[in-house]
């Protein structure tokens, strides 16, 4: 009796010392307001985070009870999302655009591009490329295109490549024309070499555009991991976590995934591959690659240019310029020849298209290729100028509309002029994409917009630029709630790359990517969300940013 009496109080000492003893984790974060973002959209205190990943999530009392860390964050109060993931961007030439370009963003005539590549190109040499980006002539008084010769008068030794803000047109002096050969009777398809009386003024359009810049000597490698540090700090402060970078040429992967695998680059990237045939034969054909911080799973086709450059391909003429209807930059046949490889292949289709001439043409491809409802998860980036009567292959064929919110209130002061009121009703029409299959995507298109993905959270919502104009939102009926457009640059950004299961909500198992900050966007006055500050940013579990007053 006495050794059975010793057993029982064996076994219930047992069981005490286990309950006492708390589960190991490497960081638990408490007193905080935690938007999960999972299907109910709960709120959580507290979270406990092992191994990269979200071992537990809710109130502070049972994760501290149950969960024990080296290192614990009292959030006193602050707001923790989801990592915010850019939906589409062109991450790798960012950093090389921010680390050799003159910075044009918001210049506001010609001279003044002048003056800022006079004191850029201090120093250089003759011969030495001098480059720049961001110049926009719709935010001129004039609002022409700029021609070449004060380019050749200030820089006559040296080639001058200035790109637009859209990246689909440029500005190039004598000596860089000379250097890839053009002159008044070269043709290129899919592309314009613009000119006024017989001779060219130096402004190349999209293909045209892409056979000169091809020619600007590569950085050398070390600035080139240089310039992708910089970039990923400066994602880092805006909270991103997830970039997906819209369309990358094999060499600039190859040293992407030397530098994760080197741990220099903690960015966790979606890698659209250029249309090459390199990218084909090293990708492509050999299947879906993937890594913890690389993922490779789709290619990115071209359809037309840009809007803002009328290269956008239009079903009816520019209502600015009654005889131009854009550029389509890769033919019908050409177009259908990439999808059905990329099909065959089990990898995503994403498609650039901002004219409703060139959606129409994919949705018609798309259509024809996928034939029924599908899980291809199929994109048509930008989807910016839909025709009224192609809404609905949205929803019949479950395409994806990759849209980018910023650019709706970057465009509103001139898009009219473009397209005219009848037209413009069905353009940046978000809401209505959304209704197609009930969720979409939202990327930044970095550099052409701002990085900050709080401004896309803010354009979405308010359909407003950061001035807070115009007074009642652009077209506001395309607005998105305030949970549809955080769900676009999360969950749903996350399912456009196929990764739902592993990011973009704050759920146990999944990645502890996530972001801290100073106010909450989901309940402060709309007017207050562009000035809310990221305080910190964790890339699994590990802290990458924090702010620095």
């Amino acid at each position: 009796m006495k050794a059975y009496n010793l057993m029982i109080l064996f076994s219930v000492m047992t069981a005490i010392s286990c309950k006492q003893e708390k589960i190991h984790a490497d960081l638990i974060i408490t007193n905080a307001s935690i938007y999960s973002v999972d299907s109910s959209m709960n709120i959580a205190e507290s979270m406990a985070i092992e191994n990269g990943k979200i071992l537990a999530i809710g109130k502070t009392v049972d994760i501290i009870s149950k969960y024990k860390a080296n290192k614990t964050l009292d959030a006193k109060g602050k707001f923790i999302y989801p990592g915010l993931i850019d939906a589409h961007c062109h991450f790798y030439g960012y950093a090389m655009t921010q680390y050799r370009y003159a910075n044009l963003v918001g210049t506001k005539s010609f001279d003044e591009i002048l003056r800022v590549l006079k004191k850029f190109a201090e120093g250089k040499n003759e011969n030495e490329w001098i480059l720049g980006r961001g110049w926009d002539q719709n935010d001129w008084q004039r609002k022409s295109f700029p021609t070449k010769e004060k380019l050749d008068v200030l820089f006559p030794n040296n080639p001058v490549i200035l790109i637009r803000i859209d990246g689909h047109a440029i500005l190039a002096n004598s000596l860089a024309l000379k250097k890839v050969g053009f002159d008044i009777n070269t043709k290129i398809i899919g592309g314009n070499l613009q000119s006024a009386n017989g001779r060219l003024t130096g402004v190349l359009l999209d293909n045209a555009a892409d056979s000169l810049t091809k020619l600007i000597p590569a950085l050398y490698e070390n600035d080139s991991k240089k310039a992708l540090v910089n970039a990923q700090k400066d994602c880092f402060s805006v909270g991103l976590t997830t970039v997906v970078d819209a369309g990358l040429e094999a060499n600039q992967i190859e040293l992407i995934n030397q530098m994760q695998k080197d741990n220099i680059l903690k960015m966790r990237i979606y890698a659209m591959l250029s249309s090459t045939e390199e990218n084909f034969k090293k990708y492509v054909e050999k299947g879906i690659y993937k890594t913890p911080f690389l993922h490779i799973q789709s290619v990115k086709l071209y359809a037309d240019g840009a809007l803002g450059s009328r290269g956008a391909c239009l079903l009816e003429s520019y209502s600015d310029d009654i005889k131009n209807y854009g550029l389509l930059l890769n033919s019908p046949e050409k177009l259908r020849s990439f999808l059905e490889r990329i099909y065959k292949a089990g990898y995503q289709a994403n498609s650039h298209a901002i004219g409703d001439s060139a959606a129409r043409i994919l949705l018609n491809l798309y259509a024809d290729i996928l034939k029924v409802k599908n899980d291809r998860r199929w994109r048509i980036e930008h989807a910016q100028v839909i025709n009224k009567n192609d809404f609905h292959y949205f929803g019949d064929y479950n395409i994806i509309p990759a849209v980018n919110t910023t650019h709706a209130t970057s465009d509103m002061f001139w898009a009219d002029e473009r397209l005219g009121f009848e037209r413009l009703k069905y353009a940046y029409a978000y809401k209505m994409l959304l209704q197609q299959n009930g969720w979409l995507t939202n990327g930044s298109d970095f550099p052409i917009e701002s990085i900050n993905p709080i401004y896309g959270f803010y354009a979405a919502v308010a359909r407003k630029n950061i001035d807070g104009l115009p007074e009642n939102g652009f077209q506001i009926e395309n607005s998105l709630s305030r949970e549809e457009a955080l769900k676009a640059m999360t969950i749903w950004a996350a399912k456009g790359c196929f990764e739902e299961n592993e990011k973009g909500s704050l759920e146990v198992g999944k990645l502890a990517d996530f972001v801290v900050l100073d106010s909450d966007i989901m309940k402060i006055s709309i007017s207050e969300v562009p000035s809310v500050k990221v305080l910190k940013t964790f890339v699994g579990g590990l802290e990458v940013f924090s702010f620095k007053k």
